[in-house]
């Protein structure tokens, strides 16, 4: 009996191993048969080199591309079996240009003032790392059935190719594919044959629809963007450059903010794509948009008041006085509720300033969405000509925003870029009905409650030239960065680095820079203004024309011998050349 079942034993532990057997070459065939199945499939592809020469970097990069956004069903079904991507600039690495081919690179750059070599050595399907902040990564956002679907408009022109379509896969291959609802591809006028039909063939292969709408001619960013944005059919619109990369969970924290409120407009942070290796680097989340008198848009850091008012989460979407324009979402009908864009400016420039205006004064919300991260390539210089010069275009299209939305703030513009006055702006009286009609609040609300820090001051008591009486000389920057010493030259009456304001806050301020004074007997320098007194202030006597530093007891005067370029400061005596006549006083306040 116990003979029988050790055998019965026997056979069942044997029947168990040849199942298992069986069942581990039916994985094995079943594996091959879908492999052989994915290069039936894509017989092109199985073959392809992850090495390519930049010579061939289009074909190439396309055909091994369409593999990698077209995974075969191994692939679908296993895809922790595949290895890290080891290609160049895979997961945001700098791409290195062999010593041999530095030459060409060079040469190349000039095409598209960025490094093409090197962007033709990526996958336009590259790999990039997760760069949010932890607490980003545990947020939970309505689900897609609930955010609202997004059009997003891309302009090019003369575009490199692979530049343009890593933007166009990193929104597809970042994205949920029920809130994208059409890619929107807006040629303005490129000349470049691959970015003609080649491009539309391209595109129809892709999982998500893709339009390339044409302007015809040379119209500029502005009309080409209204155009895609007239051919749009998401409910949001979500505009980007022809060389960005989303990453992932770009878009649904854009999205959730415009689902709360449809009239808050949403930027991500910005991340570098260098121009000269295409190495991935992370924005900074602690600094939000401003601009400054030449009405040029900069990036400041945020201040105290702000962290205080997201409770030190920095997770949280900071109020951001400006948004540089590039990228950005916002609801499609609010967007034309808003006024779209002012048609009366031409290309490209101010119009981002126009929009952030136009958004805080007329009751909107402007967010930089701190868990929303977006790269795009920053490049030194344009490769692209403009009809009358960049200059011209954009003198006009910021003497549009500031008659328009600065009231009286506008003087700072004009003092210290003095030739705007002479540019023609165009009939700007359907933008000013605009901002009756929407019942805008005043640029100085705009400083007191959105921007206080702004480099233009509340209150000001003189904005014009600091002239010696004596020496009929004039206080000059020179065009000097901080804590260089301020310059004293000739007046010369055309503004420019000759321009400062005397502010309530008792500072002299030219821009962003202040006369500080930090020892006895000087020297005079130019620091960045802090707004809290100390070395920076300063008390101007309407009838002595003494200018005193408060710190130091110390009076402003004119140049020494040991230093004929500069002013000099020390004991105050009543002289000639302590004397100081502020033009274009505007109160009639003594001090």
């Amino acid at each position: 009996m116990r003979h029988q079942v050790m055998v019965s034993r026997l056979k069942l532990q044997y029947c168990k191993v040849i199942i298992a057997t069986s069942m581990v070459w039916f994985l094995i065939d079943a594996a091959l048969l879908m492999y052989y199945t994915d290069c039936t499939t894509n017989s092109s592809n199985c073959a392809i080199s992850t090495k390519e020469t930049p010579s061939g970097g289009r074909d190439a990069a396309q055909k091994r591309d369409n593999h990698k956004s077209n995974p075969g069903i191994l692939q679908r079904l296993l895809p922790k079996w595949n290895s890290p991507p080891k290609g160049p600039g895979e997961m945001g690495k700098p791409v290195i240009i062999p010593k041999d081919k530095e030459s060409k690179s060079k040469e190349m750059f000039k095409i598209n003032q960025f490094n093409l070599m090197a962007s033709e050595m990526i996958s336009v399907n590259r790999t990039l790392p997760d760069v949010r902040m932890e607490g980003c990564k545990r947020k939970v956002y309505p689900s897609v059935e609930d955010l609202p679907t997004t059009s997003v408009i891309i302009v090019f022109h003369n575009e490199a190719w692979t530049t343009l379509l890593r933007t166009v896969h990193s929104i597809i291959n970042r994205s949920p594919r029920k809130l994208v609802k059409e890619i929107i591809l807006v040629d303005d006028a490129s000349e470049r044959d691959f970015l003609g039909k080649k491009l539309e063939d391209y595109v129809a292969q892709l999982s998500t629809p893709v339009h390339v709408k044409r302007m015809g001619k040379r119209s500029g960013l502005i009309r080409a963007r209204l155009k895609g944005a007239n051919a749009a059919k998401g409910q949001v619109l979500t505009f980007l450059d022809a060389h960005c990369e989303c990453i992932t969970g770009w878009l649904e924290p854009l999205l959730t903010e415009i689902h709360k409120d449809r009239s808050t407009v949403v930027c991500p942070i910005i991340d570098v794509i260098s121009d000269e290796t295409f190495e991935y680097i992370t924005g900074s989340d602690m600094t939000w948009g401003g601009f400054n008198w030449k009405l040029n848009f900069r990036w400041y850091p945020v201040p105290q008041r702000e962290m205080t008012r997201r409770g030190g989460d920095r997770s949280l979407p900071t109020r951001s006085p400006t948004m540089a324009g590039g990228l950005f979402s916002i609801d499609r009908d609010y967007f034309y509720k808003l006024g779209s864009y002012d048609k009366g400016m031409d290309i490209w420039g101010g119009e981002n300033l126009e929009m952030s205006f136009r958004i805080w004064m007329c009751g909107g919300t402007l967010l930089i969405v701190t868990c929303s991260h977006v790269g795009h390539v920053f490049r030194k210089a344009t490769p692209y000509t403009f009809p009358g010069g960049t200059g011209h275009i954009i003198n006009h299209n910021n003497a549009r925003l500031a008659e328009v939305w600065l009231d009286t703030w506008k003087d700072f513009y004009y003092k210290i870029n003095p030739g705007v006055r002479n540019t023609p702006m165009g009939d700007i009286s359907e933008r000013k009905k605009l901002r009756e009609k929407l019942q805008c609040k005043s640029f100085r609300w705009y400083l007191q409650n959105i921007y206080p820090e702004s480099q233009m001051p509340l209150d000001y008591f003189s904005l014009g030239e600091i002239k010696n009486k004596e020496t009929s000389q004039c206080l000059d920057t020179m065009g000097r960065k901080t804590g260089e010493k301020v310059g004293m030259v000739g007046c010369h009456g055309m503004g420019g680095n000759q321009i400062f304001s005397y502010t309530k806050s008792l500072a002299f301020r030219s821009d962003d820079v202040c006369l500080d004074v930090s020892a006895i007997n000087g020297p005079v320098k130019l620091y960045q203004c802090h707004g809290l007194g100390g070395n920076q202030q300063w008390r101007y006597d309407k009838k002595t024309l003494e200018i005193r530093h408060t710190n130091s007891n110390q009076c402003l005067d004119k140049t020494t011998s040991q230093d004929r370029t500069a002013p000099s400061i020390g004991k105050c005596t009543g002289s000639s050349s302590q004397k100081w006549l502020l033009s274009d006083m505007k109160w009639n306040k003594s001090f």
